[in-house]
C-alpha cells in the first residue's frame, strides 16, 4: 500500500475516531529547509527540502493504543542531479514492509514518502508489548550511542529528531518504579540482518545503569551504560565489547584482523550554569577504528556498526541563550588522530507559538582522506511550523 494512500486513510480515520468519540491524536510539523553547500570534489550547489510529517495515535481501549508516523520529503536543487543516484543516499532500508513510495522525480527534483512509524501497544500489570516499525532507545550519552543496537544514527543529521526506526518486537517488564527488564527482536531475512537483545535497567546509589547482551549480524556483544551526576553536572558512559566479524573483501580492521573482539566506549559530562551558559564535552573511542587516513576506513566502519570511523573522535559544546527565545551554540568535533574537526555554530530562535527558526553552520577542515575532511562546509537556514 502507498504511503500516499495509507495517510489519506489515517486523515480519514480520524474523522471516523472523532465521529464516533474514539480516543485519536493528530499532529506533525511541517519545515522548509534551505542550505548551501560546497564538497570536495563537487561544484557549490543550493538545495531546498520541504519536510512534513503526520503522527497519529489511537487508543481504542485501556491498555491498548497504535501508532502511524508519516513522512514526505520534497528535494529542489543541484545536488539532486549531481548525486547519482540521489534516492538510495536518503531512502531507509527495509528488508520487509517497505511502506515507501517515490512520489515524482526530475533531473533536479524529488519527492518521496514513506511510514516510518507503523505500531501497536499492549500494556497489562507491569508487561508492555510493542510491535511493529518502533524506536526502540537505548543508551545514555548525548551524543554517541554505541548501546543503541537497533538504531545507530550520525550526530550530524539535525533536521531527523525522530531518530530511526526498527521493524520488531519489544517486551518490557517493569520490577519498579524505576527498573526493567526487556527483550527487543529485530528478524531478518539473513542470520547476519537479524539482532536480538536484552537489557536490564535499575538505579545504583544516585546512577541509572543499563546492562545489555545479544546478538547483532551474527555477532554476541555485552555493554552497558550509566546516568547520573558529579557535582551538580551530568555524568553519562556506554561500553559495548563485541565480537568482531569477518567481512568479505578486504580486512575488518585497520590492523587486517578478522577475528577476536572490539570495544566501543563513551564518556560524556555536562554542566549548566546559573546564568543559562552550557558546557558539554564527549568522548567516543573505537578499538577498531582507524588512525590517520580515516576516511578509507568508511565503509567497514558501518559494516562494523561503528559511529565513527575514526580510533578517537572528541566533542566539545557551548550554549547560551541570548534571550527568552533566543538561544546560540557551538561545538567542535575532533579527529586528534589526523586533526580534522567540524565545526557547528548555530542560532535557534522562537519566532512565534509554533514557529521556529534555526541557522547552522557545519565547516568541516582536513584533508580529503581524513575522517572529516570530505564533509566540506554547508550552511543551514530552517523554518519549522508545528501543528
Amino acid at each position: 500500500m502507498k504511503p500516499v494512500l495509507l495517510c489519506a486513510l489515517l486523515v480519514a480515520g480520524t474523522a471516523s475516531a472523532a465521529a464516533q468519540e474514539v480516543p485519536f491524536e493528530i499532529g506533525g510539523y511541517v519545515k522548509y529547509l534551505l542550505d548551501r553547500s560546497s564538497l570536495p570534489g563537487m561544484r557549490p550547489t543550493t538545495d531546498q527540502l520541504l519536510h512534513a510529517r503526520l503522527n497519529a495515535r489511537w487508543f481504542p481501549a485501556a491498555g491498548v493504543s497504535a501508532g502511524a508516523e508519516f513522512r514526505a520529503r520534497a528535494y529542489d536543487g543541484e545536488l539532486v542531479g549531481d548525486t547519482p543516484d540521489f534516492l538510495s543516499t536518503i531512502r531507509s532500508e527495509r528488508e520487509f514492509a517497505r511502506l515507501d513510495a517515490t512520489l515524482w522525480q526530475t533531473p533536479r527534483s524529488l519527492g518521496y514518502g514513506e511510514l516510518d512509524r507503523l505500531w501497536a501497544d499492549w500494556t497489562g500489570g507491569p508487561w508492555e508489548a510493542t510491535l511493529g516499525r518502533q524506536r526502540v532507545a537505548w543508551g545514555t550519552a548525548l551524543v554517541w550511542n554505541p548501546t543503541d543496537l537497533f538504531n545507530p544514527f550520525s550526530v550530524l543529521d539535525f533536521d531527523y529528531e525522530e531518530r530511526p526506526a526498527v521493524d520488531g518486537i519489544r517486551i518490557q517488564y517493569f520490577t519498579g518504579a524505576v527498573s526493567k527488564a526487556e527483550a527487543v527482536f529485530k528478524p531478518g531475512r539473513s542470520p547476519t540482518s537479524a539482532a536480538a537483545a536484552a537489557a536490564y535497567t535499575t538505579d545504583v546509589g544516585e546512577y541509572d545503569v543499563h546492562l545489555l547482551g545479544g546478538r547483532r549480524g551474527g555477532c554476541w556483544l555485552t555493554g552497558g551504560s550509566w546516568a547520573g551526576e558529579i557535582a551538580g553536572g551530568g555524568f553519562r558512559g556506554e561500553l559495548l565489547v563485541s565480537q568482531l566479524p569477518a567481512l568479505q573483501g578486504s580486512p575488518a580492521a585497520p590492523s587486517g584482523r578478522t577475528d577476536g573482539v572490539m570495544a566501543t566506549a563513551v564518556l560524556s559530562g555536562d554542566y549548566t550554569f546559573p546564568d543559562s551558559w552550557y558546557v558539554h564535552c564527549e568522548s567516543l573511542y573505537n578499538s577498531a577504528g582507524a588512525g590517520p587516513r580515516a576516511a578509507a576506513f568508511g565503509d567497514r566502519a558501518r559494516a562494523l556498526g561503528l559511529l565513527s570511523p575514526a580510533r578517537w573522535t572528541l566533542w566539545l559544546e557551548s550554549a547560551r541563550d541570548v534571550s527568552s527565545l533566543v538561544r546560540a551554540s557551538v561545538f567542535v568535533m575532533y579527529d586528534p588522530d589526523d586533526g580534522s574537526k567540524v565545526y557547528g555554530p548555530s542560532v535557534s530562535w522562537s519566532a512565534a507559538k509554533n514557529l521556529d527558526v534555526l541557522a547552522i553552520a557545519l565547516i568541516a577542515t582536513g584533508d580529503p582522506e581524513t575522517a572529516f575532511g570530505p564533509y566540506g562546509r554547508t550552511v543551514f537556514g530552517r523554518l519549522k511550523w508545528s501543528f
